[in-house]
């Protein structure tokens, strides 16, 4: 092998990369502009309300095609860092989430949106974000995952605890909408995998840009159902959602350095814990609430996607050692 076969970057490699950082970068755009849509043409989308579940089953089937053996494996060969991930999502996150809500003394309705966001798993897109902001991808993929498979019965415990009282509803029937649709579908999607590979490798490089249309129909419709909330609070929600998304990056990337993981590892849980499943949110706020309570999902749909483009860029272009 001559020397420039290890100084020569893999074509393959290069376009993937590109094909990476075009989606981080358009998908912001994309959710934003259905964001737009929702709110100055809201007869367009107000009757497809009944669409959010479904549309969040897709993407979390999506989810299940693109999972193999190998990410699950990663758990039992370096469980201390998946675990670290993990548990500071499922606590840093709702816990932000209620802290806010009350710094901010926001109304019940949007209180309970930002809280239900902290208490859901972490989102998809972080997987691309870790990549591009050259944290352990590996990692991400497993932390998602996990974090998924066990939100069905965290999630709602995490809720009930924080906004109880201001939410009438059982965890038992919070749990078992969680299990419709993220578990089940995110396991339709493995076993899809497993029986067909050769089906799910062709279609693959279309799974992103199809949870992308399905995040982007969910927000039109959450924010066609909650134009006059957004006149009225929408500054006070968007502040909420920066807040809480920036500072889940930063005690997420706090807590992976107290417990002396790699640099890449520290990455990967700083966009872990920051970015969350806010379409899962959405859904639990428009079924056991209001409308107006899935504003903040919404809202974070939007912003995650923004502020994960900028972290991956600003970290790209850091030094590892620099952290």
């Amino acid at each position: 092998m001559n020397s420039t076969d290890q100084t020569t970057p893999s074509p393959i490699k290069n376009s993937e990369e590109r094909s990476a950082l075009y989606a981080v970068t358009i998908f912001p755009l994309l959710i934003l502009g259905a964001g737009v849509l929702g709110f100055f043409l809201p007869g367009a989308f107000s009757g497809f309300s009944g669409w959010v579940n479904p549309l969040l089953g897709v993407i979390m089937f999506g989810m299940g095609l693109t999972l193999t053996g190998p990410d699950f494996a990663l758990v039992a060969k370096k469980p201390i860092p998946v675990i670290i991930g993990v548990v500071a999502q499922f606590v840093i996150m709702p816990l932000l989430g209620f802290v806010i809500s009350w710094a901010l003394q926001l109304p019940p309705a949007l209180a309970v949106g930002v809280i239900l966001v902290g208490c859901c798993p972490g989102g998809t897109a972080s997987n691309v974000v870790s990549y591009l902001a050259k944290g352990d991808v590996a990692l991400s993929v497993a932390m998602t995952s996990i974090s998924t498979l066990i939100a069905p019965f965290l999630t709602p415990l995490l809720a009930i605890w924080l906004a109880g009282e201001r939410m009438n509803v059982s965890g038992s029937d919070m749990m078992l909408s969680i299990l419709g649709v993220v578990l089940i579908p995110v396991v339709l999607g493995l076993l899809v995998r497993w029986l067909v590979p050769g089906v799910v490798l062709r279609v693959t490089p279309v799974l992103p840009w199809v949870s992308v249309a399905a995040i982007s129909v969910i927000v039109a419709i959450v924010v066609a159902g909650s134009a006059e909330a957004i006149v009225s609070a929408g500054l006070l929600v968007l502040l909420a959602v920066i807040l809480h998304n920036g500072l889940g990056y930063l005690l997420g990337y706090g807590a992976a350095t107290l417990f002396r993981v790699p640099i890449s590892a520290r990455r990967t849980t700083a966009i872990e814990v920051g970015m969350q499943n806010s379409g899962l949110a959405t859904s639990l706020a428009r079924t056991y609430f209001t409308p107006e309570a899935a504003l903040p999902g919404a809202v974070f749909s939007v912003w995650h996607n923004v502020s994960g483009a900028l972290v991956a860029a600003f970290l790209r272009r850091r030094s590892a050692s620099r952290d």
